[in-house]
Formats: structure tokens, sequence, C-alpha cells
């Protein structure tokens, strides 16, 4: 693969039916409406990266600042398209993503993953490794909560890691 035709950037209206199609290509990420990635690619954008390849979407991930706790990233939806998967870019573009102006007084990252995603689990407690913090669990929303058809949601806390300077 090229590297040079990696693009890592903020997305925008213009991608908001790509996102949709990635998120469809890859399993067993949740799919949203497309009007939900354009609003993420909008509303969101500041707290989202989109990665392209050779002039194609392959790989986004999307969050937004908690309401109620500033120093709080929830991070909604991590996706990587085969091109690129098993290449380390779920945890680079999260890394990279954190880094972003909108994000310069979080302390904190909290995801959900299913108890079943264990490439998920192992990217997430890499990451809290590579950050020096701890990593807590606890179910967010039950099976039940989720009218039954879908695993419980487990609440990922990593943090809190050393303010930004």
């Amino acid at each position: 693969m090229d590297a040079s035709q990696l693009v890592v950037r903020q997305p925008t209206a213009d991608d908001g039916y790509a996102i949709y199609q990635l998120i469809q290509r890859c399993p067993p990420l949740d799919l949203n409406s497309a009007y939900l990635y354009l609003l993420q690619s909008t509303h969101f954008a500041s707290t989202c990266l989109l990665v392209e390849y050779d002039g194609q979407v392959e790989g986004f991930v999307s969050g937004y600042l908690h309401p109620q706790q500033a120093d709080t990233f929830f991070l909604w939806q991590v996706a990587i398209g085969e091109k690129l998967r098993g290449q380390g870019y779920a945890r680079r573009l999260i890394e990279q993503l954190l880094q972003q102006p909108a994000l310069a007084k979080t302390r904190f990252l909290e995801t959900t993953i299913t108890p079943d995603n264990a490439a998920s689990w192992a990217l997430f407690r890499a990451l809290a490794r590579e950050q020096g913090a701890p990593l807590t669990e606890s179910v967010m929303f039950s099976q039940q909560q989720l009218g039954g058809e879908h695993l419980a949601e487990h609440l990922v806390r990593i943090g809190p890691w050393a303010e930004k300077t």
C-alpha cells in the first residue's frame, strides 16, 4: 500500500453517504441512517476524522464531547475498510483524533463495546496501556434495554491521562 495516497481529515457533508457505505461494509458495526452520518460530518466534524485511500473513504472515527462531562470524549464508532485493516489504523486514527483542538481538555475517553467484540476490546485495552491510564467497564445498556435482539453494550472508560500542555 502506498501511504502517500492516504489523506486524514475532518469530514464534510459531501462525505456523509460514503461514510454510511463504509459502515455497511464493516460488520459488526451498527449501521445508522445516512442522515446521522451527515450530521456527524457537519455538526460533529471537529470530533470526527476520516481516512481516504486512493480517493475512497476507507476509515472513519466519530464521537462527541459528553454533554455533562466536558473532559470526556465519547467515541461512537471506529470503522476501517478492508484495504486498511490489520495495520493499526484504528488506534492511530483515535490517537490523532484525541490531539484535535476540540479535544484539548479531554482527560477521559468513553465508548461502548459488546462482550463478543474481541477486536474492539483489544484495541481499547492497548490504547489504555499506551495512555498509561486505567480502563474500567460496566454495563451501560442491557440486552433487555436494547430490545433483546442486541447484546449488552459495556461502557468502557479510559482515563484520566495527563493534561495536554
